[in-house]
């Protein structure tokens, strides 16, 4: 590897790899949102105490975490619109399909992650919360989201950062369906350059970047938030 050749291909191709780190950011940053929310309500049905829901819960969140989010990635882009689902074509936004399949496929797949996460950090709030809670009239639903959850962030908040930087990383999968995310760009200025070695480089190290740079702002809300608790 040329450290000369590795500064021309970033000089020359930087906003191949530019255009990449902004849609992998922005496919990670909406399967993340989606996956929190919906994330959320699968741990509250997940601890329902109606056994149904508990049991189609477990069911999904199982399901989901054994299998590979290829898998579910290419049942969401090829094999829904044989089954008749499409996911619909707007003009304004290029290749909407393929992004709705992606950030679908894998917020589908972080909330199953999610929903386990939230479950465990509302479980480590002390029972005597939602107790006190319900003691001043408040119905469950209302000390679930005013008293129980808010605590319960500031104990997943650490787990919920390492799967964003986790879904920015397992994005690059959406490669493999013509989403022009960070491995994509990297994999056409391989198809133009013929050095594989320097431009997987330079897509590793803005990958660290991003993973890295993330991890720090969620420390430093950690810390603020440890702050706020004393």
């Amino acid at each position: 590897m040329s450290l000369e050749k590795l500064v021309q291909i970033v000089e020359r191709y930087h906003s191949f790899f530019l255009n990449g780190v902004l849609n992998t950011l922005v496919i990670a940053a909406f399967s993340v949102l989606l996956g929190v929310v919906l994330g959320t309500l699968m741990a509250m049905l997940r601890m329902s105490r109606v056994k149904l829901l508990r049991a189609l819960a477990t069911a999904y969140i199982e399901f989901i975490r054994g299998t590979p989010l290829m898998v579910q990635l290419m049942f969401m882009f090829y094999g829904l619109p044989m089954a008749g689902i499409n996911f619909p074509d707007i003009s304004f936004i290029p290749q909407f399909p393929r992004f709705a399949a992606s950030v679908v496929a894998m917020s589908m797949n972080s909330c199953a992650y999610v929903a386990e996460i939230i479950r465990s950090g509302i479980q480590a709030v002390d029972p005597g919360q939602m107790e006190a809670a319900r003691s001043l009239g408040l119905r469950q639903r209302k000390a679930m989201g005013l008293v129980v959850l808010p605590q319960a962030v500031r104990n997943i908040l650490p787990a919920l950062g390492n799967e964003f930087v986790t879904v920015i990383k397992e994005s690059s999968i959406v490669s493999v369906i013509g989403i022009g995310d960070l491995m994509f760009r990297a994999n056409d200025v391989i198809a133009v350059t013929y050095r594989s070695l320097e431009c997987l480089l330079v897509a590793a190290l803005l990958y660290f970047a991003m993973t890295f740079t993330s991890g720090r702002l969620v420390a430093l809300m950690e810390r603020r938030m440890s702050r706020g608790r004393k």
